[in-house]
């Protein structure tokens, strides 16, 4: 069953009337469970191409549909309801509240959901232990190495309970132990949980643990193999 279906997207950016054409017509589905690879050079348009699937950036033509809704004919308030239950990010910067521990980066959106004290205490120790940090609940970003810092941010993007999770580059600033932790951290999640793990990444240890790799270049697709 396909969770997203993309048709014909393309997107342009305007910069002082020379125009960027970012993507190119791009037509995709994803089944629940995937665990694919977005690759290509830098400017192939694959960041751009996440952006618009999680609803960050809003397409020049096509649509997106995720569970049979056009998420861009959602209002912004709407569109922040349903990224905010559907979709989870993890990105390349972490971008996790520097004043938050472990634990209140990860609460956060269940905060925002209005769950209960009780919820989200007890989802966030599972995501915690899930990511092998329950023993820094209470420490800081600051005081993290790379890798933990985003081992939180993948816990921070399981909160919600979405149906996937989009991650840009999230192996860049890792070495190669903390980078082979959380990739196993994620594929043991594809594979126990069954979410959706699509990636956007120059990385080939992400490429390597791809089941489904999908090159864009210049906006387009060259290529998609199940791997």
């Amino acid at each position: 069953m396909n969770i997203i279906e993309v048709k014909k997207l393309h997107k342009i950016y305007d910069q002082d009337t020379h125009p960027v054409h970012a993507v190119r017509g791009v037509d995709l589905n994803f089944k629940e469970g995937e665990f694919a690879a977005v690759v290509g050079p830098s400017g192939s348009g694959k960041t751009t191409f996440l952006n618009m699937l999680g609803g960050l950036d809003d397409p020049t033509e096509g649509e997106i549909m995720i569970d049979s809704v056009n998420i861009n004919e959602l209002s912004n308030r709407k569109k922040i309801n349903f990224r905010m239950n559907h979709i989870g990010f993890v990105f390349q910067a972490y971008n996790l509240i520097p004043v938050l521990t472990a634990k209140e980066n990860v609460e956060f959106i269940m905060h925002l959901q209005g769950r209960s004290k009780h919820d989200r205490e007890l989802r966030t120790k599972e995501l915690l232990e899930a990511v092998d940090l329950a023993d820094k609940l209470n420490v800081r970003p600051n005081k993290l190495s790379g890798g933990q810092q985003q081992r939180v941010a993948v816990a921070r993007a399981l909160a919600s309970k979405p149906k996937f999770i989009l991650a840009d580059e999230p192996t860049a600033n890792l070495d190669s132990k903390s980078a082979a932790n959380l990739l196993e951290i994620m594929e043991k999640l594809n594979r126990e949980e069954h979410i959706t793990f699509i990636f956007s990444t120059h990385d080939q240890r992400v490429v390597d643990k791809a089941r489904r790799v999908i090159t864009l270049d210049d906006g387009m697709i060259k290529s998609d193999v199940q791997v």
